[in-house]
């Protein structure tokens, strides 16, 4: 998330070179007695992963050290003077001035190991879970790691490297690249459907410039939604929103589609886009927008889009399991909100600072976000639309995954 003022370098970046749900990684019926369900907190600017539990009071469990190949990695950034460009501009832009250590994390089926895409060190890691080591490492094309999805069965992980416009897709236990595919600029979010067959990734264009105004949302670059054959890699359809926003008179809105969500049935799709305070529901037989929700503003929030952080006034979408309730974090608005899917009636406001992110507890009855600006994750009840636990993580909590560690797991040796 950047400082406006410093966007420049990322662009500058680019001269000197020219150039978002899945479902939580299942046990197996033999090993499920053996596992424990958790939620991992990315905590971004730390370069750690909190484990707390995944329902209820929301405990610790314990911490990961997502980086300790810290020293390795910085000695091959400062000796390649490329590498070291955009580590800055990552550092300097969507880092608020803190380098990104953690974007998104998943566990593998056995509950051994932890996937971790790392933005300022372009890559992927498995990181032991039992002793804090790294198992293998995946070097994302171009100069950053962005966002995952898993696979329904927990084998494969699809992970955006937002500067090369590619997703690549790996086996989660080994590392193995099994395919890639091309995106538009900036590819983001990855949701694999939920039988597995396909994956929409969402590709959200330059969102560290300063060009915000509507008439200059062409130089925000191609945003569209790659939709791709989850065996072959092959793209099987893409969307562009812009005809859609335009065809409903929303012709000032950006296209950059941020977080989404599928209703249970994949016939909808929920999502947010830049600068605006709400979002959309998308027919997919369709293909077409059939409601807009706007979502209250903060009377203390600019409406100057320059101040928006990363482009986004609202980031974070979740779904009740039962496809009754939508959860928001309106993160440049301060607050995250239950709305009803039926009637898009939004619940109350609930106070959180800066939430980036809303997922699902593991019992199905909570939203639970993460509050980047206060450094904790809290729980709001889908049913009453009321806070019920929050808990205090690392810096700057990004990314909240569901998870499995070992029954007895507890955090490895420093």
């Amino acid at each position: 998330m950047p400082v406006r003022g410093t966007r420049h370098l990322w662009a500058m970046a680019a001269a000197v070179v020219l150039t978002v749900t899945a479902p939580a990684t299942a046990a197996s019926a033999a090993d499920s007695a053996a596992l424990r369900e958790v939620l991992f907190v990315g905590n971004n600017w730390d370069g750690t992963a909190d484990v707390i539990k995944s329902s209820g009071d929301l405990a610790k469990i314990g911490r990961i050290n997502v980086i300790p190949d810290k020293d390795a990695r910085m000695a091959e950034i400062n000796a390649d003077p490329i590498k070291w460009i955009y580590f800055m501009a990552i550092r300097n832009s969507v880092g608020e001035g803190h380098d990104q250590f953690v974007d998104d994390m998943y566990s593998t089926p056995d509950g051994k190991s932890v996937v971790v895409s790392r933005p300022s060190f372009a890559d992927v890691v498995s990181i032991d879970l039992a002793t804090g080591n790294i198992n293998w490492r995946f070097k994302v094309s171009g100069y950053r790691a962005d966002h995952m999805a898993v696979s329904p069965d927990g084998t494969r992980v699809a992970v955006s490297a937002s500067t090369a416009n590619t997703v690549h897709v790996l086996n989660i236990n080994t590392g193995q690249q099994l395919g890639s595919f091309a995106t538009g600029d900036k590819p983001h979010e990855n949701i694999f459907t939920k039988d597995g067959k396909y994956i929409w990734n969402m590709a959200i264009g330059d969102v560290n410039t300063d060009s915000d105004a509507p008439w200059l949302d062409w130089t925000k670059g191609d945003r569209h939604i790659t939709v791709v054959d989850a065996t072959t890699y092959k793209q099987v359809r893409t969307i562009d929103m812009r005809d859609k926003l335009n065809a409903i008179g929303l012709t000032d809105y950006s296209d950059a589609v941020r977080p989404a969500v599928f209703s249970p049935d994949e016939s909808k799709l929920y999502f947010q886009v830049s600068f605006f305070n709400g979002f959309f529901e998308y027919d997919v037989a369709t293909d077409k927008i059939t409601r807009t929700k706007t979502l209250p503003k903060n009377p203390a929030t600019s409406d100057d889009r320059t101040t928006m952080v990363n482009d986004s006034r609202h980031h974070g979408i979740s779904m009740s399991p039962d496809g009754s309730k939508l959860c928001v974090a309106g993160t440049m608005d301060d607050y995250a909100t239950v709305v009803n899917r039926s009637t898009l009636q939004e619940g109350p406001l609930v106070p959180a600072s800066k939430p980036y992110w809303a997922t699902v507890s593991g019992d199905g009855k909570s939203c639970v976000i993460s509050e980047s600006g206060a450094d904790q994750v809290t729980a709001i009840d889908f049913a009453t639309g009321q806070k019920t636990a929050s808990v205090a993580v690392g810096d700057h909590p990004q990314r909240v995954r569901l998870g499995h560690v070992a029954a007895n797991w507890t955090s490895p040796a420093s």
